[in-house]
Order: C-alpha cells, then sequence, then structure tokens
C-alpha cells in the first residue's frame, strides 16, 4: 500500500478545527500515517483502566491521549501563529519542502 504523507509532522504546532476538542492548540507527540491520525499534548485525553501487574502492583485509572484524524488539525504557521493550510514544492536544490498557502513562506 502507498504510503500518504500528512500535512503535520511531529513536533509541529496544531490547532484542532473539528470535534470536542475544536479550538485548541497543542504540539504533535506522534503521527500514525497508515490510519491517518495525530496525537497532540494534551489533547483529547481519554480514562484507560489498568490491571494491576508485577511492574505496577497497584492497577489504576490513567489519563491518556488519544489520537485525532488529521483532517480535523491545521497547522499553525510559527511566525504568523494562525492556522493555515500547506502545500509542498520543490527548492532550488530539488528537495521537497512545506509551505504557507497564506504567505508563501517555508515552514
Amino acid at each position: 500500500m502507498n504510503k500518504k504523507k500528512l500535512h503535520v509532522k511531529t513536533g509541529d504546532t496544531v490547532k484542532v478545527i473539528a470535534g470536542d476538542e475544536r479550538g485548541k492548540t497543542g504540539r504533535v507527540i506522534a503521527v500514525n500515517i497508515e490510519k491517518q491520525r495525530v496525537t497532540i499534548e494534551g489533547l483529547n485525553m481519554v480514562t484507560k483502566h489498568q490491571k494491576p501487574s508485577a511492574s505496577n502492583p497497584q492497577g489504576g485509572i490513567n489519563k491518556v491521549e488519544a489520537p485525532i484524524h488529521a483532517s480535523n488539525v491545521a497547522l499553525v504557521d510559527p511566525k504568523s501563529g494562525e492556522a493555515t493550510k500547506t502545500a509542498r514544492r520543490k527548492n532550488s536544490e530539488g528537495k521537497t519542502e512545506r509551505y504557507s498557502k497564506k504567505t508563501g513562506e517555508v515552514i
């Protein structure tokens, strides 16, 4: 299967544009290309119940970040601080680079 690249990558600052977390911003900590989902630091928290084990004899209930579909997030332009669409183009050396559709600057 041909893996498509996403418009965001690990470390990017994104703004959620749809869903329960709409309007919030955060940093991408994980990207799943196969499922087209991104995990954002501190957003979309879900409760996970952990069974007691040898390494964790207490067990307990933990809050963890759940992934959000990549179509529901927009990249935040580091210079302007606004959400922007991105595109790809080749630079003078022939390498692919991402750029902002609003400003035309390389991200």
